[in-house]
């Protein structure tokens, strides 16, 4: 029977505009994506991608505010971040710029407009 190593994870906080560089240097180190989602904060949006080389997983963490609403694609170096991003574009209106497969906002059939981050409806509500 094989010895189990422990997932080791590790998360670090970059700059938005850091994400093309650093899923370059992922790639160059031999990682493979994982996955990408985002989560609603209070100062806009957090995308969190994720890379596993050898049981060791690297999370990077990005802020995304209205001054800075649109991302670098990383379709370009991992193929199938196209589908992560067209995702993300959908669900929470998060834009990528250079996105290797575009399905321009409609990669699902969905009722309402980036469901998971709604516009600030009338009246106040969100």
């Amino acid at each position: 029977m094989s010895e189990h190593k422990d997932l080791i994870q590790d998360i670090s906080v970059i700059e938005a505009s850091k994400i093309l560089e650093t899923a370059m240097e992922m790639k160059g180190a031999g990682y493979r994506l994982c996955q990408a989602c985002a989560s609603k904060t209070d100062d806009g949006l957090e995308v969190l991608y994720s890379f596993e080389k050898d049981e060791i997983l690297k999370n990077f963490k990005l802020g995304i505010t209205d001054k800075d609403p649109e991302l670098q694609s990383i379709s370009q170096i991992y193929w199938p971040a196209f589908i992560y991003e067209n995702e993300l574009h959908d669900l929470f209106g998060i834009k990528f710029k250079n996105l290797a497969l575009d399905y321009g906002g409609h990669f699902f059939k969905i009722s309402e407009e980036t469901p998971w981050n709604p516009k600030e409806k009338k009246g106040g509500e969100a």
